[in-house]
């Protein structure tokens, strides 16, 4: 009889949501699993969104990295979905195929003058201090004072690395020139507005905590009277943050490094400047608030993240269009084959312990699929990239910048540094050497 080939299944996108869903569809041992990526390096926002200084968190990298232990596991790397694959030719190489690719891009502002230089998205300012290879400079030179309009974690975290003793980051994996533009920075002032009162706020405890206990600064509050908060039924980490928030006032020290400004129940109008940002003016949110204009030489919005569409893939309201991560036409009709996990599926909310839940409702939903529908033959995906002459990078490649990382941080006296650079990785990658 002729043999029959294991079903596969093609995850697009290397992040926490995908190899969640690899390490769910592996525990099956009949499965063969292809991760693609449009980066020769897994882990998406482990890499290039989880602030440097957080190693704790960083380390969940240690755990989704055994999925590829498995040898019916494979990662193919530098191959970007909608220019070197479709989703159509997804769906004719696989039984099934999984979007995992997050929510790459932000929301504006929409007010006048947010297109001033100074002006910034949070989340370029995060993939620059991480090191992403496509991440533009954030040059700090004259930023004595900045905004970071948001308080959820990443607003959290932007603001303390504007903060943070740069000697202090010396040991994390910051590129070089990313420690060098913190040394050289000024900034005196950090302002962390939300059009909400702390209470409501979306940070998380431990990374306020963090925030707050930088030494060297003191914290102020404005827009609200922390002792006047007293709603019935407030849950237990919005208590623990109000707590927070009021310790590091009263232990601020007299004669302060920094500052830093937390200012609630107000919202952006406007940024002006002649040339350049140099102030916003705020509204309040709540009766009997009073406007603020505050000086800046840098604006930071990070008010949430957006899906951008993918080519082929139904799209909505910020997402793929699905149910319990089966895709769906717009018109509620079914894409048998096609599933979402993570940010692409949900919309942006949940940290990353999150993902593994999601995942394991898509993967199940994928696995009852698979078990009743009938096999059909499938194409050869990798002919069909090298007749384009895509070559994916594989593991090997990834190891390789791996140990670059971890050479080039030893030379220095650091765990690692990170190559942000496409011609080094590339390099890495072609030719299995980069020059430090």
């Amino acid at each position: 009889m002729p043999t029959v080939e294991p079903p596969r299944v093609a995850i697009v996108g290397a992040g926490p949501a995908g190899l969640f869903a690899a390490a769910a569809l592996v525990a099956d041992p009949d499965l063969r699993v292809d991760i693609f990526d449009r980066m020769p390096t897994p882990f998406g926002l482990l890499r290039y969104g989880v602030a440097p200084d957080h190693a704790s968190i960083k380390a969940v990298a240690t755990t989704l990295a055994r999925v590829f232990e498995s040898d019916r596991v494979r990662f193919l790397g530098l191959v970007e979905f909608g220019r070197d694959v479709t989703a159509a030719e997804l769906v004719a190489a696989y039984d099934a195929v999984i979007y995992a690719v997050g929510a790459a891009d932000d929301r504006r502002l929409g007010i006048p003058g947010e297109d001033l230089p100074g002006s910034r998205s949070a989340r370029q300012f995060v993939a620059w201090y991480s090191g992403h290879p496509d991440a533009e400079p954030q040059p700090l030179a004259g930023v004595r004072d900045a905004v970071v309009v948001g308080v959820g974690n990443v607003a959290v975290d932007v603001a303390r690395i504007l903060l943070k003793d740069p000697a202090s980051l010396s040991s994390t994996d910051m590129p070089d020139q990313v420690l060098e533009e913190l040394r050289s920075a000024e900034v005196e002032r950090v302002w962390l507005v939300g059009r909400r009162g702390p209470q409501h706020a979306t940070f998380t405890t431990p990374e306020l905590r963090e925030l707050l206990e930088t030494p060297g600064i003191a914290v102020t509050v404005e827009g609200c009277d922390l002792g006047a908060i007293d709603e019935p039924g407030l849950e237990r980490h919005a208590r623990a943050n109000l707590a927070a928030i009021a310790r590091a006032v009263a232990e601020s020290p007299a004669t302060p490094d920094r500052w830093l400004h937390l200012l609630f129940w107000h919202r952006p109008v406007e940024l002006s400047g002649a040339g350049l940002v140099q102030a916003v003016r705020f509204e309040p949110t709540a009766p009997g608030g009073e406007a603020v204009t505050v000086r800046a030489d840098l604006v930071l919005r990070s008010i949430g993240y957006l899906g951008v569409p993918l080519p082929g893939v139904p799209f909505d309201g910020g997402r793929i269009h699905n149910h319990e991560g089966r895709v769906l036409e717009l018109d509620g009709s079914a894409r048998p084959g096609e599933y979402a996990v993570g940010w692409i599926k949900r919309g942006p909310v949940g940290l990353i312990g999150s993902n593994k839940k999601d995942a394991a409702e898509t993967v199940g939903h994928l696995l009852a699929d698979l078990a009743v529908q009938p096999r059909r033959p499938l194409r050869n995906l990798d002919a069909t990239l090298a007749a384009r002459g895509v070559r994916p990078s594989d593991l090997a490649d990834w190891r390789r910048i791996d140990e670059a990382e971890i050479a080039r941080g030893g030379i220095r006296g650091r765990e690692r540094t990170k190559i942000e650079a496409w011609h080094d990785l590339l390099d890495l990658v072609r030719a299995g050497q980069v020059k430090d």
